[in-house]
């Protein structure tokens, strides 16, 4: 048995700590491993070469600031993650490996009024599918990353109300899809996920402090302070769309009137356009008219924008991000709907604040939500049994 402080219980902490370095952040040269962890160079190097001589990391020759380094990421049979993301029409399921890596990746329609039982139906199947198609062994799943439409309660699991999967409210999905696949499920709201993604893998790399905003059938936005998503003590943090834009507005579905999401929502902005451009209209559709020069498209495009660069100016004077990423389909006007952002921060956020701050479209498109689901899975798995070599334990679903 260890005792706290010996030597070996010293070793053992250091093991994990450049464990946990490498596996959050996919790869690291061993500069950057000592940065992150704080520890000195020759300690680095010599647990580097010990894990390597253990199968648990892998090293490849690299270069940094043109000189050469070398690579450390886990090795690509350590385990797996699986990512679940359940959208408004969508299920999308991914199937990565402990160094980063998308092994496999399918998504499928989802019938908005289907069952919470048939929704998770559909993704167990379609998670045993990937897993036959990547041939990994079931045993080495180290967790599932699950993202879901609505606000999830921090101490219960469950889902809160939301009108995107109206028949999903008071259920327990990481509990549900437990149940089935026998491995720990770690749940959260799409709008986080889509800011671990983007942290992760796409425009919010290099920053510790973003918010990420997401315009779809609602409003949401996930909230990444200090490198870590913030969830508020009952998880409800970054509903962005139910700040106050206009006390006479039009009544949102939280009751109040006037919430930034009755500006910008698909369901209350396409009506705006259904006279002249018929009732078929989708966001995507407005987007690619907007595009193409359509002038009604672009005037609706650019307001939405101004709408949401007021609610992002609240952002800024209350947490001072230096980076807001624009996901979903609105992302894909580019400049139409940033530019307007933009102008909107300028003349309401703190002069000091809007000047530290960049407005980027997301970098992965429709992926975000996913990718942020196994990037949950891998930041919430412990590091133990990756150096004990045994299966996965089970860790508490919610944090």
């Amino acid at each position: 048995m260890e005792t706290p402080g010996s030597q070996s219980s010293l070793h053992r902490a250091n093991l994990e700590r450049v464990v946990r370095a490498v596996r959050l952040a996919g790869s690291l040269t061993q500069a950057e491993i000592a940065r992150t962890t704080g520890l000195s160079a020759a300690t680095v190097s010599n647990i580097v070469r010990e894990l390597k001589d253990g199968g648990t990391v892998e090293v490849t020759p690299t270069s940094a600031g043109g000189r050469r380094a070398r690579s450390v990421s886990l090795s690509g049979d350590a385990g797996i993650v699986i990512g679940v993301d359940f959208g408004h029409t969508h299920l999308r399921v991914a199937v990565g490996n402990l160094a980063h890596q998308v092994l496999a990746e399918e998504s499928e329609p989802l019938d908005v009024d289907a069952s919470a039982a048939q929704g998770f139906d559909r993704a167990e199947q379609l998670v045993s599918r990937l897993i036959a198609v990547t041939g990994v062994d079931r045993a080495k799943i180290a967790g599932i990353g699950l993202g879901v439409p609505g606000p999830i309660d921090v101490e219960s699991g469950t889902l809160g109300s939301t009108s995107i999967l109206p028949g999903w409210t008071g259920t327990k999905p990481a509990e549900e899809l437990k149940d089935r696949l026998d491995v720990p499920v770690y749940v959260d709201n799409d709008a986080n996920l889509g800011a671990l993604g983007e942290l992760v893998w796409g425009s919010g790399r290099g920053v510790k402090d973003l918010a990420y905003i997401k315009v779809a059938s609602g409003v949401g936005a996930g909230l990444v302070i200090s490198g870590r998503i913030y969830r508020g003590p009952g998880g409800t943090a970054g509903e962005i769309g139910h700040i106050t834009l206009d006390e006479s507005g039009p009544v949102c579905r939280c009751g109040n009137r006037g919430c930034l999401e009755t500006f910008t929502a698909a369901r209350y902005v396409l009506p705006l356009l259904q006279s002249s451009h018929g009732t078929e209209l989708t966001m995507e559709r407005v987007v690619a008219l907007a595009r193409e020069g359509d002038p009604g498209c672009r005037r609706v495009i650019a307001d939405v924008g101004r709408h949401i660069g007021s609610g992002v100016a609240n952002l800024c004077n209350l947490l001072n991000p230096s980076r807001v990423v624009l996901g979903g389909d609105l992302a894909e006007a580019g400049e139409l709907v940033l530019g307007p952002i933009r102008e909107s921060v300028g003349r309401y956020a703190i002069p000091s604040a809007a000047r530290q701050l960049s407005v980027l479209p997301g970098a992965l498109g429709g992926r975000a939500e996913v990718l942020g689901a196994l990037a949950l899975a891998l930041s919430e798995m412990g590091d133990s049994t990756l150096l004990d070599g045994s299966a996965p334990v089970a860790a508490p679903a919610f944090t």
